[in-house]
């Protein structure tokens, strides 16, 4: 859901990033039926995600990563243990957005890896660690469509917040 959310914020703005979604489970699924719903419902079916199948994380996607993004901090810890070198650019997106709005948005024409340093200046490793969820965006696989549709708008909310700390003015939220 996050990537189809954050690419179709992105076509909206004109931005040209490359986003991809990688997980720590086998791939080659298909994205589940109520998360393309939610997905759908919220406007950003541009393209036809009933062709999108998950892939696995590798050392390679993080390491060719200016942003890594992931919903949850045991996910986060992950893709550090992965690839150590990675902490740096590697965050929840419910952190990246609340550290980012403490230090305030990305000043144009500043490098996104400046800006994301100075996001991670003192944070340390060891908040990332223990059983916390507050950094976490809920996991609606197994729940209900109304859960999914929960989980989409907190993706969506938090991928406009991020969008306006790196490109710009807030994005009216598509209904």
């Amino acid at each position: 859901m996050a990537e189809a959310i954050l690419s179709g914020l992105l076509d909206r703005r004109g931005v040209a990033a490359e986003i991809a979604s990688a997980g720590l489970l086998a791939g080659g699924q298909p994205m589940a039926r109520d998360a393309l719903a939610a997905v759908a419902n919220l406007g950003y079916a541009e393209t036809d995600l009933s062709l999108h199948r998950s892939r696995k994380l590798s050392a390679s996607d993080v390491r060719h990563a200016d942003l890594v993004l992931s919903m949850a901090r045991e996910h986060l810890r992950e893709v550090v243990v992965l690839v150590p070198g990675a902490w740096d650019r590697t965050f929840t997106l419910k952190e990246l957005v609340r550290q980012g709005e403490v230090v305030g948005r990305r000043v144009e024409d500043q490098d996104i890896g400046v800006w994301l340093a100075t996001v991670a200046a003192g944070r340390s490793r060891e908040s990332q660690l223990g059983s916390s969820t507050a950094d976490d965006v809920a996991d609606p696989i197994g729940g209900t469509p109304a859960m999914f549709e929960k989980t989409a708008g907190e993706i969506e909310v938090l991928c406009q917040r991020l969008v306006a700390l790196l490109w710009g003015s807030a994005l009216a939220v598509t209904t």
